[in-house]
């Protein structure tokens, strides 16, 4: 793909992502409609899956061969990677969305042929727009993003799911107390930012592949490392342990989760 037509893509992505935060805020002043889907910690919206379907829609116009991965079900079945794959989470944080109307955001990825192209993680409330991909650059807004610095665990601070420290998976304690400091938000794609922009030093948690895969495109651009927490590579249709941190802190923290 010339660089002319992934600048247009990029240019029509982010306009969707535009529309799609302004039909977020105005639906966040009626009332949501709240279900659960796996469990009572587990919720979706009238607004998750709205969105959804908007972005879908824009999609299937901008691409029509294209297959579309969508976290509520709206998009397709898909088995394999070959050609254009969009992968859709239109509220990744809903338990925030719902509880603080803060600490969520609205993602999207390319891939082709299982590469990442371009990835982008909309952080609604503070409308920052986290985008780019190998072959553009990662931006924060229109500001380029540098690489973050290549610290170890013990240098700054690291995201983990509650539930992996509360259950001492992976030996998630000892990770928690040999880093700087813990933090949780509650959303992969703002954990993912704060990786980004040199926040955090590493996120880790079970995700899907909505979850991440915007943020595994962003992540690998800026020279970070995402893998399953052993190590292992990540498929894009992986749903798994997850681990995304600075080249130093993966080394530490892979020999505590063993």
């Amino acid at each position: 793909m010339d660089q002319g037509q992934l600048q247009e893509i990029d240019q029509t992505v982010k306009g969707w992502l535009r529309d799609s935060r302004k039909f977020v805020l105005t639906k966040m002043a009626e009332k949501l409609n709240v279900a659960e889907k796996s469990s009572r910690k587990d919720l979706v919206t009238n607004v998750d899956k709205a969105n959804e379907q908007f972005l879908i829609e824009r999609i299937r116009q901008f691409s029509p061969d294209s297959q579309i991965l969508g976290e509520e079900g709206f998009g397709d079945k898909i088995t394999e990677t070959s050609g254009w794959v969009w992968v859709v989470d239109p509220i990744d944080g809903t338990m925030n969305f719902v509880k603080q109307q803060d600490h969520f955001a609205t993602m999207i990825a390319l891939y082709i042929d299982g590469q990442g192209v371009l990835g982008y993680i909309n952080d609604i409330m503070n409308d920052d727009l986290y985008s780019g991909g190998p072959q553009l650059g990662v931006f924060k807004n229109e500001q380029r993003l540098p690489a973050p610095a290549n610290l170890g665990l013990a240098d700054g601070l690291i995201g983990i799911s509650g539930p992996l420290i509360l259950r001492n998976q992976f030996n998630m304690q000892i990770v928690a107390e040999k880093s700087a400091g813990v933090r949780a938000y509650g959303s992969a794609g703002i954990e993912i930012s704060h990786i980004l922009s040199g926040k955090l030093n590493g996120y880790i948690s079970y995700l899907k592949p909505w979850d991440f895969g915007a943020g595994k495109i962003l992540a690998e651009t800026l020279g970070l490392s995402v893998t399953t927490v052993d190590g292992k590579p990540l498929g894009m249709l992986s749903s798994d342990f997850v681990m995304v941190a600075t080249e130093k802190a993966q080394r530490d923290i892979l020999p505590i989760v063993g």
